[in-house]
């Protein structure tokens, strides 16, 4: 959870993943090697790359643990339950994916006759990556159902920011907070498409239709 340029969160930033994190420049011979991370740090980037890659249910507490190279001791003392491991987890995910989202929005917004168009090149640079497996809000409430009601909250808040991004793209109008929702929605076909299509493109061409097709008639 590898595209330059992206914004992240500082204490994870050196962890070269592509969404969310920035590629760091070859360093020389000479340079020292970077601090590892803190011990809850640590565990936290090895739950949240396992549990969005295998998925929250397969990944046992022990695995966490022995991948993030930390004791039982240490791990609980951070984190007392996987309840509350899975919660920071997309507290974490929800700051990252937000900074890299409205980042890269800004930026293909800014290239001329972009548009809603911006929203389609922003997709594009995500289910390009190697590593991407969907959303993980929409994995979590697929995988856990509402049996963790403060879980769907998290996800149902991460969707209502996404959608408020999106709507910063749109002119004022009446209608401009429901057609950022349609829109929000029509995202998250497109993010579940892009899982099963052959390309990345086949999940974004009705996408692109859909925003054309709101642009004019707007």
């Amino acid at each position: 959870m590898s595209v330059d340029r992206f914004v992240y969160i500082e204490k994870l930033a050196h962890v070269d993943r592509v969404v969310y994190h920035v590629r760091m420049p070859a360093k020389s011979k000479a340079s020292p090697k970077p601090a590892p991370l803190p011990a809850r740090d640590r565990i936290l980037q090895t739950a949240h790359d396992l549990f969005y890659q295998e998925g929250i249910r397969a990944t046992g507490i022990d695995r966490v643990i022995a991948d993030a190279g930390v004791t039982k001791v240490t791990f609980y003392r951070h984190f007392p339950s996987k309840h509350q491991l899975v919660q920071a987890v997309l507290d974490v995910r929800h700051e990252r994916w937000m900074a890299w989202f409205v980042d890269a929005l800004q930026r293909h917004a800014a290239k001329k006759g972009a548009g809603l168009q911006a929203i389609v090149a922003t997709l594009s640079e995500w289910f390009a990556q190697s590593d991407f497996r969907g959303c993980a809000f929409i994995n979590t409430v697929v995988e856990l159902g509402g049996s963790v009601p403060s879980f769907v909250s998290t996800s149902r808040d991460h969707k209502q920011a996404m959608t408020k991004a999106i709507m910063e793209l749109m002119p004022p109008s009446d209608d401009r907070e429901s057609n950022a929702a349609a829109v929000a929605m029509a995202i998250d076909g497109a993010i579940v498409r892009a899982q099963y299509a052959q390309r990345p493109e086949d999940a974004l061409a009705p996408l692109s239709h859909l925003l054309r097709a709101l642009e004019k008639s707007s």
